[in-house]
């Protein structure tokens, strides 16, 4: 899926996930460890196919590991 009007916060967040992950020069399953989660569980969240939701908690937990705030990872880039 391409950024666009049509994004829900979910896209932006999975996109800017994903993006600052690679920016800290970790995989999937580093992050995925460093908040506790499966690497599945991370992977699907990150996914543009699965699109899962996941919780506020989850979100929190995310943005602490990236260190990076909530508004960051909610706010799209361009």
């Amino acid at each position: 899926m391409k950024q666009g009007e049509n994004d829900t916060v979910y896209d932006v967040i999975r996109r800017n996930i994903k993006a600052f992950r690679k920016s800290k020069g970790w995989t999937s399953a580093q992050l995925a460890e460093a908040v506790g989660l499966s690497h599945d569980f991370l992977r699907q969240i990150e996914s543009e196919k699965v699109r899962y939701n996941f919780s506020v908690e989850t979100f929190y937990r995310i943005s602490k590991a990236l260190e990076v705030s909530m508004d960051q990872l909610a706010t799209p880039q361009s």
